[in-house]
C-alpha cells in the first residue's frame, strides 16, 4: 500500500511533497497528544478524586505539543526528497529539537511528581513537622535535579557536534586550571550551595518553620539554591542568603514541632489578689479554644519597689494561636482588674508631712 502511495505522488514536485510529509506529522503529532488529553480527561470524571491528571496535563502538555510533532517529524525524514546536505542539516536539527523536548517533558514528569507529594504531604494541619520537613528536601531536590537536567541537555547538543568535541578535546588540559580559577572567582556562590545541601538534609529551617530572624518575625516561603525568602508577619518579604542560617544565630520556634507556649505579664500594685486573678485567669482559659490544655500558670515572678510583676503562661497548638491567645488574655484580665480591682493598678505613693512653723514672737 505504501508503495502504490508513492507510484502515486512520485509526480509531485519534491518541496510539495516533503511538506506535505512535514504537515501530516505535525498534525497527527499534534492529534495524537488531544485525543490522549481527551482520555485522560475522562478517567478524572470517572472518579478520580487527586486531579493527577490534571497535574500532567499541565505540567507536561506544552512539552507533548512539540515533542510529538518532532519525533513523528523525524520519522518522517527518511522519506523526504532531499539533497544529502539539506537532509544532514534538518536531521542535526531535529535531533536538538528533540534533545530539548524531551528534557522540558522529564522537567514537566519531575513536577508532577513533586505537586503529587504536594497534595500528599499537605501543609494545612497542625503539626505538619513531618509535611514540612519533605517539602523542604524536595523543594532543594527539584530545583538541583532540573539545574543538572539543563546542564546535560546542553552538554548533550554541544557534543553532538564535532567540532564541539574537538573544542572540548582540546581543552581538557585547561580543564584543572579554569577549575580552580573559577572556584577562586566563585567561591561564595559554591559555598551558597554547599549550604544548601546542608539546610536540605539537616533542616535547621524547613518550609512553613516560624522564624525570628534579624529582630523580625515570620514564615519560611521558600528556599533556593542560593537564597531564603521569608514572609513576615506583615506581609514584608526578608531575602537572607543561604549561608546566613549556617553562620549566624536565629531562632525556630516550629523546629521540633508546631506547640509553643506563650506569656503575658501584668505590672500591678502591691494589694492585688493574687489567687482571684489566677482563679480568672484559669476561667479565662477554659473558655478560650485557642488553648491546648497542655501548660498554664498564673505566677508572681518579680518584685520592685513600686509594682509586683505578674506572668501568665498558656500554651497553644501554633505560634499564630498562642500570639492570640495572649492578646486574648491581656484584653480580658485587664477588663477584670479594671471591673473588680481598680485600686489595684500601679499606683505612685507620696507621703506629705505638713510641717508646723513656730515663731516666737517677742
Amino acid at each position: 500500500m505504501w508503495n502504490q502511495i508513492l507510484e502515486r505522488t512520485e509526480h509531485l514536485p519534491d518541496f510539495l511533497w516533503n511538506l506535505i510529509l512535514a504537515g501530516i506529522a505535525v498534525i497527527l503529532g499534534w492529534l495524537i497528544k488531544y485525543l490522549l488529553a481527551i482520555f485522560l480527561r475522562q478517567s478524572v470524571k470517572n472518579g478520580n478524586q487527586f486531579s493527577l491528571i490534571h497535574s500532567i496535563l499541565l505540567r507536561t502538555g506544552k512539552a507533548f505539543n512539540y515533542l510529538l510533532p518532532i519525533l513523528l517529524l523525524n520519522m518522517a525524514l527518511p522519506m523526504m526528497r532531499l539533497k544529502p546536505k539539506f537532509e544532514m542539516i534538518i536531521s542535526k536539527v531535529l535531533e536538538i529539537a528533540l534533545t530539548l523536548s524531551f528534557a522540558a517533558l522529564v522537567i514537566g514528569i519531575i513536577k508532577v511528581l513533586e505537586d503529587y507529594i504536594y497534595h500528599t504531604y499537605d501543609l494545612n494541619k497542625a503539626n505538619n513537622l513531618k509535611e514540612r520537613k519533605i517539602r523542604t528536601q524536595l523543594q532543594f531536590v527539584r530545583k538541583f535535579v532540573v539545574s543538572l537536567i539543563l546542564i546535560l541537555t546542553a552538554a548533550a547538543i554541544l557534543l553532538s557536534f564535532d567540532s564541539m568535541r574537538k573544542l572540548g578535546a582540546g581543552l581538557l588540559t585547561g580543564v584543572g586550571v579554569g577549575g580552580i580559577i573559577i572556584g577562586f572567582a566563585a567561591q561564595k556562590s559554591l559555598g551558597n550551595l554547599l549550604a544548601g545541601f546542608q539546610i536540605a538534609f539537616t533542616q535547621p529551617i524547613r518550609i512553613d518553620d516560624v522564624l525570628v530572624v534579624e529582630g523580625e518575625w515570620g514564615r519560611v516561603e521558600e528556599i533556593t539554591l542560593t537564597y531564603v525568602v521569608l514572609n513576615i508577619w506583615d506581609q514584608r518579604k526578608l531575602i537572607l542568603p543561604i549561608n546566613y542560617f549556617i553562620e549566624k544565630p536565629f531562632q525556630n520556634w516550629t523546629r521540633t514541632g508546631s506547640e509553643i507556649l506563650g506569656t503575658a505579664f501584668f505590672y500591678l500594685d502591691y494589694t492585688v489578689p493574687v489567687d482571684k486573678l489566677r482563679a480568672e485567669f484559669e476561667r479565662l482559659l477554659s473558655l478560650s479554644p485557642l488553648w491546648d490544655k497542655r501548660a498554664k500558670a498564673l505566677q508572681v515572678t518579680n518584685i520592685t519597689e513600686r509594682t509586683v510583676e505578674v506572668r501568665t503562661l498558656m500554651s497553644a497548638t501554633t505560634s499564630g494561636n498562642a500570639f492570640d491567645l495572649r492578646c486574648y488574655m491581656r484584653e480580658n484580665m485587664l477588663k477584670f482588674i479594671q471591673d473588680n480591682y481598680p485600686e489595684c493598678l500601679p499606683k505612685t505613693r507620696a507621703e506629705i508631712q505638713a510641717e508646723t512653723a513656730v515663731k516666737n514672737i517677742t
